[in-house]
């Protein structure tokens, strides 16, 4: 039996009335380098903590962008990959709402620039990764709902 120890990354599909949160990772990065993502990171040196996933969401977010989401995520998907250089990797992405703060691009090893854009500008961006699409995908759809719901 392979014993297999992952990476666990986390991604934040981050709303603001119609429009989502983006970054474009730093052409610095390993992993997808340049291209336009989500905000997230890997889970680093955590021993015992409660709601783990959500807190370190939450300290990436405003690590990375500068910004806070409300409390309250809802899980999008997760999936399972193996990087470049042969590191696998378990992605959870959540659906997060803004709260406060202007977003920037606070460190230029990460991300290269930050931005409000809608789904449609998105999905006809032409240096995002496929996953990222699929996820948004599916988030929009998300908060699509929840509008209806609210209404």
């Amino acid at each position: 039996m392979n014993n297999h120890f992952y990476i666990v990354n986390i991604e934040a599909a981050i709303f603001k009335e119609d429009r989502w949160l983006m970054a474009e990772r730093s052409a610095m990065e390993e992993h997808a380098a340049g291209t336009l993502a989500m905000v997230g990171g890997k889970i680093e040196d955590v021993e015992i903590m409660n709601h783990v996933l959500e807190e370190t969401l939450k300290r990436e977010i405003e690590e990375e962008v500068g910004v806070t989401v409300h409390d309250e995520m809802q899980y999008i998907k997760s999936s399972a990959f193996v990087t470049e250089d042969g590191k696998p990797v378990i992605d959870i992405v959540f659906l997060c709402r803004h709260k406060e703060g202007v977003p920037a691009a606070l460190d230029p090893k990460e991300l290269s620039a930050v931005e409000w854009l809608s789904y449609e500008e998105i999905e006809a961006h032409e240096n995002i990764q496929s996953w990222t699409k699929e996820s948004l995908k599916i988030a929009e759809q998300m908060r699509l709902s929840r509008q209806e719901n609210i209404t």
